[in-house]
């Protein structure tokens, strides 16, 4: 009788690999493992837990608001006198600041006409653009188990390179517009293929790596931007000059609103991270690294050189967000300062999300609805923006702990169901 043929590795399921996992990645490194696991946890967790906390962060973003609005204060030093007084106060505080937070990132109701009601909505996709595009580089690494925290020196060098080709050369309209995006795209891999490179041939901690690229990046381009190479020949200040009229992300709905193709380009992004995770050979390389890197070798997947890509990748969704930027937010030039939060931000985003591509897309829209209706509380509410930085610190101190966001809302342990049933 003839043995049987061996399986190939491009033929093994995910789970072949999972079924290497107990085999393989509880005797190698075992401390490694139990972090690999409680990360995989918070990463890629029910849909439900995000949806949950984001609640959970909005309700104690609301007893923030009452403690720290006026009149209920003033009402709280007669609660026995008229204790109505109090509850009104506290109703009119909250449901005045989050009403504020709809209307300024979903729909006015105070407008005349409906293209002016959603207004604000356009401004919350504005804001969202870049936080999709770099969160869905941070996401991809993460399946890879990869945390990618350099999204900040990727947006950065990527805007250098969108930028410089936006103001220093000359084409064709349609051209100019597509040569600055791939530029930026293909300078942001270029900074993220560094620390995916140092991974794979020193072994080199990839948190430490992109946390210096960081810093690299923004002396870097601070110094270019004190030099003919960056700076407005015509400006002191260390700043680009203005983009050309044809490298710019023209608005899509006219003059009056400030959404640009830059989002029509995410929501392809978000198309093609889908079908790259979920349909494509590559994705399922990343899934079985990410599910255990020792497994998917024994499967013939080559690590080293996956961590290469998929940092390449990440760093390119990050030079995406910075051509949005430059060529559809920024056009006026921008300083080392480009980044503004949007790389530390991608982290929460992709963590909301759970590394899922539609996941960081709807997570992205949420933040950057907080954005948008963040600054309307604070100018007719009087309420401090830091009370938005709050709610979103919230959730993600909720999506770290999903234990405590299961207590909360009394939601079963994973897997307690099965174990009832077998016992």
């Amino acid at each position: 009788m003839s043995e049987p043929t061996p399986q190939k590795p491009e033929e093994q399921k995910p789970e072949d690999v999972v079924s290497l996992n107990k085999a393989e990645g509880s005797q190698i490194n075992p401390d490694g493992a139990r972090w690999t696991n409680a990360f995989r946890e918070i990463a890629s967790g029910s849909a439900l837990l995000s949806v949950l906390a984001v609640v959970l962060a909005i309700l104690i973003g609301g007893v923030l608001i009452a403690f720290t609005d006026p009149g209920v204060q003033e009402a709280a030093g007669y609660f026995f006198a008229r204790p109505g007084d109090l509850f009104t106060a506290i109703g009119s505080a909250v449901g005045g600041a989050y009403l504020a937070l709809f209307q300024g990132s979903v729909y006015d109701f105070r407008r005349d006409d409906f293209l002016s009601g959603i207004k604000p909505l356009t401004q919350t996709l504005v804001f969202a653009t870049p936080l999709i595009a770099a969160g869905l580089g941070v996401a991809i690494a993460f399946r890879v188990g990869l945390f990618n925290i350099g999204g900040r020196g990727q947006i950065i060098v990527g805007a250098a390179f969108a930028g410089y080709a936006s103001f220093a050369w000359d084409l064709p309209i349609v051209i100019h517009v597509t040569v600055a995006v791939i530029m930026g795209i293909i300078g942001g891999a270029l900074w993220g293929a560094i620390a995916g490179l140092l991974k794979a041939r020193t072994g080199a901690h990839e948190v430490i790596v992109t946390i210096m690229l960081n810093y690299v990046a923004y002396y870097l381009i601070s110094f270019l931007l004190r030099t003919d190479l960056l700076k407005n020949p015509g400006s002191n200040n260390p700043k680009t000059p203005p983009a050309a009229e044809n490298a710019i992300l023209q608005p899509i709905f006219g003059d009056g609103f400030k959404l640009h193709w830059g989002f029509i380009l995410v929501v392809a992004a978000t198309v093609l991270a889908w079908w790259l995770i979920d349909r494509s050979s590559l994705g399922f390389k990343f899934r079985a690294v990410g599910l255990n890197p020792h497994a998917a070798r024994v499967a013939g997947v080559k690590v080293e050189r996956i961590y290469v890509y998929v940092m390449l990748i990440a760093g390119g969704y990050a030079g995406l967000a910075a051509s949005t930027e430059v060529l559809g937010t920024t056009t006026s030039g921008f300083t080392s300062g480009v980044d503004a939060g949007i790389g530390f931000d991608a982290i929460t985003v992709a963590l909301l999300g759970r590394s899922t591509p539609w996941g960081t897309f709807a997570a992205g829209i949420l933040f950057g609805a907080f954005k948008a209706g963040g600054f309307t509380m604070q100018a007719s509410q009087s309420i401090p923006i830091d009370i938005v930085l709050v709610v979103q610190s919230l959730i993600v101190l909720f999506i770290a702990a999903p234990p405590l966001v299961r207590a909360v809302f009394r939601l079963p342990q994973p897997g307690a169901r099965a174990k009832k049933v077998l016992s």
